[in-house]
């Protein structure tokens, strides 16, 4: 078997077998492939697609490039969430404590943010001494002790993933539908869970800015599951505005410990509740969704989601204070108001540009090298459909440093589209849900 044979099979539209798909992943995960050879191929798989059996022979190749965890020694099933990134986006922080104290076991490895989105491991770390970068035993006993765990990928955690994801941020081939599902399903089945629930965002803030390509990646990624005997359900969620009213890693936390306690905004509060009933579901802890929307609001109401939460930041040797007391989090030194420049109502908002203004503020990376100043967020004040007058603050920026000060304060001005009605609808927060079959 050769690469360039297989390079030319994929440029001309063919598609490939199990053992061709094996063959190319593991001679480049080995050193063997030149990356001029894995780019080539990586761009006729752009050009031309994948089809769902060559997605799932991928994603099972790079699964098994690496470690595959097993927690047999665990009672219950293990369930997940991956959301596909967005501006206020943390629900992983919320459902999390949530299952776990459901009965569920929760084992998340999550990610960075880059670009206008946030990432979980970033506000995790925005609490003091919290660590992940747990080793694979120790994640294990994290997991044993409280039923949740949240780390960052591991060198054992799907190799190839790591490798050609590298070579596919240099090629310009992030945005393809095969690619991105193989990349993702691959370190969530490496987690060694029975189900996973997607939160698939779509609108202005969303990578998958049109609802129809959200929908086929969440199908593309629902029926790679199902094809490795997982249960994978997927909802279409709302990003033409912020989830919540905070952005900024160590604000998110404390809006997180407001939805744990009962309060917090309704969008994040309706959301986190509805992914973790789905969860509940999909974990067999309820015998329908309605079922685990209830299991979810007692574990809020009755404060075992919070005590969860609790435990899983000291098991993994944050602060445990900051429950109690969110002060001892990073805090901004600065707050300054974006006055809205005209009357009107909120018609639309770019929300990506938002994600962007908290990024040059120091909030966020435009390379993964870059340091995060967590302290630094966006408070938002108002939502599409809300009433404001010349002057009302649209935004709240909280700051360190006030060297892009203006520019963002500019683009968050430019970031709201106001007009004199309202708009004739308002985005649904839940859009679709979408499983194998349906």
């Amino acid at each position: 078997m050769r690469a360039v044979d297989l390079i030319r099979k994929k440029r001309d539209g063919g598609e490939h077998s199990r053992p061709e798909i094996e063959f190319l992943i593991s001679s480049y995960t080995r050193g063997d492939l030149p990356d001029y050879q894995m780019a080539a191929w990586l761009m006729a798989s752009w050009l031309r697609g994948l089809g769902g059996a060559e997605i799932a022979f991928l994603t099972e190749t790079m699964l098994h490039s690496g470690e595959v965890l097993e927690h047999a020694s665990i009672p219950g099933k293990k369930v997940d969430k991956h959301s596909t990134g967005g501006v206020g986006d943390k629900t992983s922080l919320i459902l999390a404590p949530i299952v776990a104290a459901g009965g569920l076991t929760v084992p998340m490895i999550s990610g960075r943010g880059l670009g206008h989105t946030g990432g979980t491991l970033d506000k995790l770390e925005s609490i003091p001494g919290f660590n992940t970068a747990l080793s694979l035993p120790e994640f294990r006993r994290v997991l044993a002790a409280c039923g949740m765990g949240l780390i960052g990928q591991t060198a054992e955690i799907a190799p190839a993933d790591k490798k050609i994801y590298a070579l596919r941020d240099a090629t310009a081939t992030v945005e393809s539908i095969g690619l991105i599902c193989a990349s993702i399903m691959s370190k969530k089945m490496a987690e060694g869970i029975d189900a996973l629930v997607l939160d698939v965002k779509t609108g202005s803030g969303a990578f998958m800015k049109r609802e129809e390509d959200a929908v086929q990646l969440a199908e593309v990624m629902a029926d790679t599951g199902r094809r490795m005997g997982k249960k994978v359900v997927a909802l279409i969620t709302d990003m033409s505005q912020p989830l919540g009213r905070m952005a900024g890693h160590s604000n998110e936390v404390v809006e997180s410990l407001e939805v744990l306690r009962g309060g917090g905004p309704a969008d994040l509060r309706d959301l986190s509740i509805e992914l973790s009933a789905w969860m509940f579901f999909l974990g067999e802890a309820t015998r329908s969704v309605a079922q685990g929307r209830a299991l979810a609001q007692e574990m809020i109401s009755s404060g075992a989601a919070t005590a969860k939460f609790r435990q899983s930041i000291e098991l993994q040797g944050g602060d445990p204070r900051v429950v109690e007391n969110p002060k001892l989090l990073p805090q901004a030194r600065t707050r300054v108001d974006v006055p809205s420049p005209a009357a009107g109502f909120i018609t639309a908002t770019n929300c990506e540009q938002l994600g962007i203004a908290l990024a040059i503020l120091g909030g966020g990376r435009a390379k993964k090298e870059d340091h995060i100043d967590a302290g630094v967020g966006l408070e938002f004040h108002l939502r599409i459909g809300d009433r404001v007058a010349s002057g009302q603050p649209l935004a709240t920026i909280h700051y360190n440093a006030d060297a892009k000060l203006d520019e963002a304060h500019t683009m968050i001005t430019e970031s709201y589209e106001i007009g004199a009605q309202p708009p004739p609808e308002l985005p649904p927060l839940i859009r679709r849900v979408i499983q194998p079959g349906s």
